[in-house]
């Protein structure tokens, strides 16, 4: 009964987020208020306190999230810039773990160099949830944040194995460089496949067994796509592969199923809604639970120190500045040396003025925010040694790690609107293929209405053939106003513009009298809630549709 209650008071606590940010006169990022909502849960008068197993959270929260970030990156421009996402999510990552790691050893000879490294492995993957909930939708540039969300998406898996042979090391004293490497290799690819082969087996079970090309009940396949990234991440974790590429991957093969392309467009609104649900309720449950564990992590720490002395509390504190300041300070060269290396290739094909700009390095260094994961990793830590003698340097170790987490938190909460402030987005990059889609979409679309009217007309008497080519005028009047909106003519295309936009308010008055007079019905008892639920559906996914394309 207590894991209940707990569970419906941290969903409450999700949904009451949500209404924060909108109550507030100043919209705060989602991602801070929840991890605040989680500190004050964790206040000891309320008495809410949930122990964070690191498997247990691996495995409920993060494939899921990961999956749907895999489904939605676009692909093109994650192969594009394959380059640098390589060079983040596994060089600066590589990078991370031995500087970082000889620098915290350095810092803290009481830690020894395993367990340093194994602070140093955590401390480099980033979350790009967190960073798209603090920097606002749509403000970091397009290709800058395909970056981020790439390098987020792999370097989870990168920093979780390094993070395993770091532990092997503490725990055996051993470590050879080729068997990692070798390992590494294996351990990724083998997560690739793992991923690719579970979602193509989905797509072939659901096109055999699913009737995706008849209207049906969408349920099941929806179901099946829940189970997708479980799916994946178990069977790679059960061969000691990445179970985090393999539910990536399995994300990133979802967009060639078939399910995602065929079939009923139920069974695509369906989904897409109850993914958006599950990435709000997942999201927000990571963040509250941060938030629930820094009062016992950071707190009790500093609590113990003071006891000690003062001095012991600041010693604490700039542990964590001189960390996060490493972190920062090696993020920003690697990100500039990036540049600068591209920029010269770029200056040997004739591209003037390929130079690194200062401030998309910064951004970029900023943008380098730790979440859920490394407080995850840094807490799978084993308390004891083979021998039973307790870890050395364990519990500073996490200590430092929530300590950065929240630093990196608030500074990008700072730093991300300062840098983003003035800065000049230019001409959407994809509206030109946007148009040429919506132009060869219509077309097509006129050539079949032409095609079924020619169908249907045919051994017709004169008044059915009539009705038909009105019928066949209505329908075909609509794709070709898309297409005068298209036109390079100035003046018909602002005529064509009004017109929709005019047709578009008469219609969203329409479907708005269209659902008040069927609630109006349902009072006055003339329909029964089913019969209102059907064609409230009915509505609603007009006005969806509609204001989606007006969107």
């Amino acid at each position: 009964m207590e894991i209940v209650f707990t569970v419906l008071i941290l969903l409450l606590a999700v949904a009451a987020s949500g209404v924060v940010t909108r109550v507030l006169p100043v919209t705060p990022p989602l991602p801070l208020v929840q991890i605040v909502i989680g500190a004050l849960l964790a206040w000891p008068r309320l008495g809410l306190h949930v122990t964070f197993d690191p498997d247990l959270f691996m495995l409920l929260f993060i494939p899921p999230l990961l999956f749907a970030d895999g489904w939605r990156i676009p692909k093109r421009e994650f192969f594009m810039a394959r380059r640098s996402i390589l060079m983040l999510a596994l060089g600066l990552v590589f990078m991370t773990v031995l500087a970082v790691g000889y620098f915290v050893h350095a810092l803290v000879p009481s830690m020894s160099l395993p367990v340093a490294f194994a602070l140093a492995a955590v401390l480099s993957p980033t979350d790009a949830v967190a960073l798209s909930g603090i920097a606002g939708k749509g403000r970091i540039p397009g290709r800058l944040m395909h970056i981020l969300e790439g390098e987020a998406l792999m370097n989870d898996a990168s920093g979780l194995v390094a993070l395993k042979f770091a532990i092997a090391a503490a725990l055996t004293g051993v470590f050879s460089l080729r068997e990692a490497s070798i390992s590494f290799v294996v351990i990724a690819a083998g997560g690739l496949a793992v991923g690719a082969a579970v979602s193509w087996l989905f797509g072939f079970v659901s096109s055999r067994f699913l009737s995706l090309d008849e209207e049906g009940d969408p349920a099941p396949g929806v179901v099946m796509t829940l189970l997708i990234p479980f799916a994946a991440y178990l069977i790679a974790e059960r061969f000691e592969l990445s179970g985090i590429l393999s539910a990536v991957a399995a994300g990133m093969m979802m967009n060639h199923t078939k399910i995602t392309h065929a079939g009923p467009a139920s069974s695509r609104v369906r989904a897409s809604s109850t993914w958006t649900m599950i990435e709000f309720v997942f999201n927000g449950m990571v963040f509250i639970l941060l938030g629930l564990q820094f009062p016992h992590i950071i707190g009790r720490a500093l609590l113990d120190a003071h006891e000690t002395s003062n001095a012991q509390v600041w010693k604490l504190i700039g542990y964590v500045a001189a960390v996060a300041l490493a972190l920062y300070a090696l993020r920003f060269v690697w990100v500039w040396l990036l540049r600068w290396f591209a920029s010269r290739g770029a200056a040997k094909q004739g591209v003037a003025n390929a130079v690194p700009g200062l401030r998309t390095v910064a951004l970029t260094t900023v943008a380098g925010v730790r979440g859920a994961v490394t407080l995850a990793g840094v807490l799978s830590l084993p308390e004891v040694l083979s021998d039973g003698a307790p870890l050395p340097g364990r519990d500073l170790a996490v200590f430092i790690a929530s300590g950065v987490i929240l630093v990196s938190l608030l500074v990008a909460v700072i730093a991300l609107p300062l840098l983003l402030r003035g800065w000049r987005r230019g001409k959407d990059p994809h509206a030109a293929e946007e148009a040429l889609a919506r132009t060869l979409a219509a077309q097509a679309a006129i050539r079949a209405i032409d095609q079924m009217h020619d169908a249907e007309g045919q051994d017709r008497e004169e008044a059915e053939a009539a009705y038909a080519a009105d019928v066949t005028a209505r329908v075909m009047d609509l794709y070709r106003r898309r297409l005068a909106a298209l036109d390079d003519v100035k003046e018909s295309r602002e005529l064509a513009r009004r017109a929709d936009a005019l047709e578009f308010r008469m219609k969203l008055a329409a479907m708005r009298a269209e659902r008040q007079t069927l609630l109006a019905m349902r009072t006055r008892h003339q329909i029964n809630d089913e019969t209102l639920n059907k064609l409230m559906r009915e509505v609603d996914l007009s006005e969806t549709a509609l204001t989606v394309r007006k969107r």
